[in-house]
């Protein structure tokens, strides 16, 4: 089986980055893609007041329930209070991972009832920060969610609460042979450099793509076993060894910048 992927946009609120999020848009459209959209309820986050409020911002995720585009509930107010890294251990600052079942449950009824007042229907669930603990995941069941996108395994999986993990393991589009592959972008910082490469992979990719009811549909769920924790940990390490290489690399690359211009000479490569 051919590998498929998933694409997701994560911090849709009314202050995102619209002049890059229109852009994006109408390359969707023009490939008819169906991508996943984490919506944020009731956005309390400054990094993600990037330009003046849309009054018709909910009119527009109403239109993008019409097409056919799967809407996630992505926290409630996308603010991080804790400290704790949750069950995926990928950051140390959570809106939910670690407080007690009352404020998590009162933040989900919180987020669902601005949904429900906007007529968006929403059975997926998206987690700020990727942080959550199991507290989180029996909550989600109990207030109506059948899906939960996140997790470093390479096809859906159904866990101890009857929840399905959709998998998210890619930032960008990379070749994979098999699996659901899941790519979130985070289009607020982006430039137009970043739309036109956008476009160019996803025409590439295009035959790849499919949409979220697709994938849940078409794939043979099972549950989520002890093997599966292991290589999902194991890819996690990778990501962070290979970021953690990125990162000294340019570090020493900047420095070396720096001593360079001191000495009086900038670095050009291949400048011969």
């Amino acid at each position: 089986m051919k590998a498929r992927y998933l694409l997701r946009f994560d911090d849709l609120c009314p202050t995102m980055n619209w002049h890059v999020w229109d852009a994006v848009e109408a390359i969707l459209c023009k490939q008819h893609i169906c991508p996943l959209l984490a919506v944020v309820p009731d956005n309390q986050d400054d990094h993600l007041r990037v330009s003046p409020p849309n009054p018709h911002f909910w009119d527009r995720v109403r239109e993008w329930q019409a097409r056919g585009w799967t809407i996630a509930l992505h926290g409630w107010q996308h603010r991080f209070v804790t400290k704790e890294s949750g069950i995926l251990r990928v950051n140390q600052f959570s809106e939910f991972a670690g407080l007690s079942r009352t404020v998590q449950e009162q933040k989900l009824i919180c987020a669902r009832e601005v949904f429900q007042s906007q007529a968006i229907t929403s059975e997926v669930f998206v987690a700020p920060a990727h942080t959550f603990d199991v507290v989180t995941l029996q909550l989600l069941v109990e207030q109506g969610f059948r899906y939960i996108s996140d997790g470093y395994f390479h096809a859906p999986l159904v866990d101890e609460f009857g929840l399905v993990w959709v998998p998210q393991q890619l930032w960008s589009y990379r070749r994979r042979p098999f699996g659901l592959w899941t790519i979130c972008f985070h289009t607020n910082s982006w430039q137009h450099a970043d739309i036109l490469a956008f476009k160019e992979q996803t025409e590439r990719y295009r035959p790849l793509i499919t949409k979220f009811s697709t994938a849940v549909e078409r794939v043979q769920l099972r549950r989520k076993s002890i093997v599966d924790v292991a290589i999902a940990r194991i890819y996690r390490t990778t990501i962070r060894i290979l970021a953690f290489g990125k990162a000294k690399t340019k570090s020493l690359c900047r420095n070396f910048g720096a001593v360079s211009q001191e000495c009086g000479s900038e670095v050009r490569p291949n400048a011969g």
